[in-house]
């Protein structure tokens, strides 16, 4: 007996789900469920689960319990499909047939093909279950090489990476913008250039002039509320933001000195703690070591005896595996002799009733019945046609005596004369 891991129970339901793409492969819907006016496996919905959702219990049909006899014709109809697909010819199962008979052709179908069977026929009447999902599954495997479909690798499309739209503003510069301004200004001053002594005179003029503004200015006549508020309304139109390109080389070397002296920095403070760490870790791992090789001295001879307990197990279980898979086949050929039987019973019911039955006797009696009323029609027909034809041959017996009388008195009468 292999034994199967915790997740086993939760096969099925895997099994269930690649049935239903091979099905698909196959064009089972319009090969099967349109020729037969049945919905596709994907749209039955369980009544007994409800707590399932419809996208977990509509994929699952044959390894959840929703209507046994529903799901058993279906098993019928979709097994004796995936055998004609695979080349072999076999009968559509009606919904009158014995399950019997109709299971026993399938799984000598699917032993023809090479597959083991090691469970009972039985399990199969429900019409659900993992030894349903199984038999279907190797039957569409079976059918999808006769049709010669072959598994290919998977192609992925390409997607195309959206570029960012970089939304402009008005009220926004760019450093490009700056950079250009700049130098336009630049190349005006190269082209008004002037002479010193001209630019000395002007600025002596110009100094003078805000000497004479400042003395003005120091008396201001404009009111402080009104200044706050024209400072609040120009204040967002003289904002300057200075859009950084993040594909330039200059903005990734930057960033790499800061994670450098950060990582740095990080390193200088937690090598302290981590050398720490090291040291109790060393310390520890010397006990445990220390510790550990006093235990093994310790336990050693107990050890030896359960490696000693551990060997006899092994073998233990190897002759339990040898009789478990004797019993196994005689399991299987007892259920098939018990099918055998069933079969043989229901066959010989079937004669003791028809033996049993009255009805054939009373036909028999009515038959007998009729025949002689018809024996007595037929009699009396008989003694009218004897009497008929008596008074035929009397009738002609006396025309004759009649004939002979009337030639016999002419020749009396001439000889008295």
């Amino acid at each position: 007996v292999v034994e199967r891991g915790p997740g086993a129970a939760y096969h099925m339901f895997v099994l269930m789900e690649e049935l239903l793409d091979k099905l698909k492969l196959l064009n089972y819907e319009e090969e099967v469920l349109r020729r037969n006016n049945m919905r596709p496996l994907s749209s039955f919905t369980s009544s007994t689960n409800l707590l399932f959702s419809s996208s977990f219990s509509n994929r699952h049909y044959f390894a959840l319990p929703t209507n046994p006899g529903e799901q058993f014709f279906m098993f019928c109809i979709l097994a004796a499909w995936l055998i004609t697909t695979a080349g072999r010819p076999f009968e559509q199962p009606r919904e009158s047939d014995d399950p019997n008979a109709v299971i026993a052709k399938v799984l000598a179908q699917l032993r023809s093909f090479g597959r083991p069977v090691d469970f009972p026929p039985s399990k199969l009447k429900a019409g659900y279950g993992e030894q349903v999902c199984y038999v279907l599954d190797c039957l569409a495997e079976e059918a999808l090489k006769y049709t010669g479909f072959s598994w290919k690798r998977p192609t992925y499309p390409t997607e195309e990476l959206e570029e960012e739209e970089i939304t402009e503003d008005d009220a926004e510069l760019t450093l490009i913008k700056q950079e250009e301004d700049i130098v336009e200004e630049e190349s005006d001053n190269e082209e008004n250039f002037m002479d010193l002594n001209v630019l000395k005179a002007q600025t002596y003029r110009l100094d003078m002039n805000d000497t004479a503004k400042q003395e003005e200015i120091l008396q201001p006549t404009v009111d402080a509320a009104e200044w706050n508020l024209e400072v609040e309304r120009v204040l967002p139109k003289l904002k300057v933001v200075v859009r950084t390109d993040n594909k330039d080389w200059r903005i990734h070397v930057d960033q790499m000195h800061r994670h450098k002296d950060g990582i740095e920095s990080s390193l200088k403070e937690t090598r302290v703690y981590l050398d720490k760490l090291h040291n109790e870790i060393s310390r520890t791992l010397e006990k445990i070591t220390s510790r550990e090789k006093h235990i093994n001295n310790q336990v050693e001879h107990l050890v030896q005896e359960y490696r000693s307990a551990q060997a006899l197990l092994s073998e233990a279980k190897e002759k339990y595996q040898e009789g478990s898979g004797g019993v196994t086949e005689r399991s299987r050929v007892l259920a098939e002799i018990t099918e055998v039987l069933e079969r043989i019973k229901q066959e010989t019911e079937e004669k003791g009733n028809s033996m049993t039955d009255g009805a054939p006797l009373v036909k028999i009696k009515q038959a007998l019945t009729k025949l002689k009323q018809e024996t007595i029609q037929m009699d009396i027909q008989i003694g009218v046609m004897e009497h008929t034809l008596l008074q035929s041959k009397l009738k002609e017996k006396s025309n004759m005596t009649r004939d002979m009388h009337a030639a016999v008195s002419p020749e009396a009468t001439v000889g008295a004369y």
